[in-house]
């Protein structure tokens, strides 16, 4: 989970400070749509901060953990949708597309598994 959120965290960090910048583009040739990277990035900040704060007790974690499961699975249906109508884009966006609707979901049903057993022994 440390590991995983390491990803949300740093790349919503990068979008806040860089925002366009961060996908090789420049502010100020559409500052709507820098200002939009910028908010998004401090969305996806705290989808993974939320998700870090589960670590201490991720056991009885589950409501927040399927909850910012399911934002980040709405997200990169968004992508998907993305690459259908547009095609494919950078190869850093299909990592995250990839983290977005494989690892993410992946993790949750782990973490599914751990309330599961932990409910059962204690």
């Amino acid at each position: 989970m440390g590991l995983g959120g390491i990803v949300p965290v740093g790349a919503g960090l990068a979008g806040m400070i860089a925002g366009v910048g961060m996908a090789g583009g420049h502010p100020a040739a559409n500052l709507a749509i820098d200002s939009h990277i910028r908010y998004l990035s401090g969305l996806l900040l705290a989808i993974g901060l939320g998700f870090w704060s589960t670590i201490p007790d991720i056991r009885r974690r589950t409501a927040r953990f399927r909850l910012l499961t399911a934002l980040v699975v709405t997200g990169g249906l968004g992508r998907l949708y993305g690459i259908a109508v547009e095609g494919l884009p950078p190869e850093p966006m299909l990592f995250g597309l990839a983290m977005e609707l494989g690892v993410t979901p992946l993790l949750c049903w782990w973490q599914g598994r751990v309330a599961t057993a932990g409910a059962q022994s204690g």
